[in-house]
């Protein structure tokens, strides 16, 4: 049984009896939420017209239901759905861990590919590929691994008497600055075919991008999704400051150390599968935010952001250039970098630039 209730414009709560559930439910975010939904499937397919081989949209779609020509769907299947898949999750994973951190922090630029926990996902990485010890699985590992090294280390330097957002950045800055460092000795002590394959990973790709990589995402993606979404009714209480927060029964901390775990995993398995896309986790949970009218990032319309710049990118990054696949990770440089100078002006506008 559920009770709907309008209590203010734009607004309706509601009460489940069965599991005992209640909210508030804002209809514009859902309604913002529903139109990216459609506009990430529509490029979801549209992205898998193109290749060699081109495919009507209708073609498409029937190849994906299981149904049409079965030469069509063993190439969209086999070849091009692993690819979608793969840069659909990838958008939603950066940008739900770009509101989270945001979220917590309380700063738009606390972004992971900006506090160096993309960063150290990447060196990590790389330090396989120079050090031999590539492949799907161990690919993996090396990026969470090296992600919640780097994320320890930004909460460990960050901490006196507790974390606030705006130490969390100073010193995540100084981490990614060094994990840059070492991951361009690695790129300079490895071999030229180690440093080509390397080089191709780090600017954010999905080409050849295959079900190895999107198995290990989609599984985590299971867990750590539902994790950060319900965390987010504490972060939220994070807005009003740690001293409110604590006085309204949030235990300020453990909840901030969660919610960036959750984001550490879903950065670094992302990164994993697809190369530190850039921008991405920066400029997604912005323009979700002012697309819904929400005084936060939201997380789900983030998620659905992030999917579509990926997506869009990626094929802006297939049909820019005749014969040529650019790495999607040049596209979201491109698109995002006027994001970051808006954020950094905007913030001196508001007098906390520093």
């Amino acid at each position: 049984m559920t009770d709907l209730v309008p209590r203010t414009p734009g607004r309706v709560t509601f009460r489940l009896a069965v599991p005992p559930v209640s909210g508030v439910l804002r209809q514009r975010l859902v309604r913002v939420s529903a139109l990216l939904a459609a506009a990430t499937f529509l490029l979801f397919c549209l992205g898998m017209t193109v290749g060699d081989i081109p495919f009507s949209l209708f073609d498409v779609v029937r190849a994906v239901l299981g149904t049409g020509d079965p030469g069509t769907q063993l190439i969209v299947q086999e070849l091009r759905l692993p690819r979608a898949v793969a840069g659909l999750l990838v958008g939603i994973a950066f940008g739900i861990a770009g509101a989270l951190f945001q979220t917590t922090t309380l700063n738009p630029l606390a972004s992971p590919d900006m506090i160096g926990i993309t960063q150290g996902a990447g060196a990590a990485v790389v330090a396989g590929i120079v050090l031999g010890w590539d492949g799907g699985l161990s690919t993996q590992a090396l990026g969470l691994l090296g992600a919640l090294i780097a994320a320890l280390l930004v909460y460990a330097l960050a901490w006196k008497r507790g974390t606030t957002g705006y130490r969390i950045v100073l010193v995540g800055i100084g981490i990614a600055w060094i994990c840059t460092s070492a991951t361009d000795y690695l790129m300079a002590r490895g071999e030229r075919f180690q440093a080509q394959a390397a080089l191709g990973w780090l600017v954010g790709n999905l080409n050849g991008r295959g079900w190895d990589q999107v198995v290990p995402l989609a599984v985590a993606m299971a867990v750590l999704v539902p994790a950060a979404l319900l965390l987010g009714r504490l972060m939220r209480t994070l807005q009003l400051g740690d001293d409110l927060a604590r006085g309204l029964g949030t235990r300020v901390q453990p909840v901030r150390l969660g919610v960036l775990l959750a984001g550490v995993g879903l950065v670094a398995f992302a990164t994993a599968a697809a190369g530190p896309v850039a921008f991405v986790a920066l400029a997604a949970p912005q323009i979700a935010q002012r697309l819904a009218g929400t005084a936060w990032p939201p997380p789900v319309a983030s998620g659905l952001t992030g999917a579509l710049a990926v997506l869009a990118s990626d094929l802006i990054a297939r049909k820019l250039i005749s014969d040529t696949e650019l790495p999607v990770g040049i596209v979201t440089g491109v698109l995002g970098a006027p994001v970051l100078l808006w954020l950094l002006v905007r913030a001196n506008r508001a007098g906390s630039g520093g």
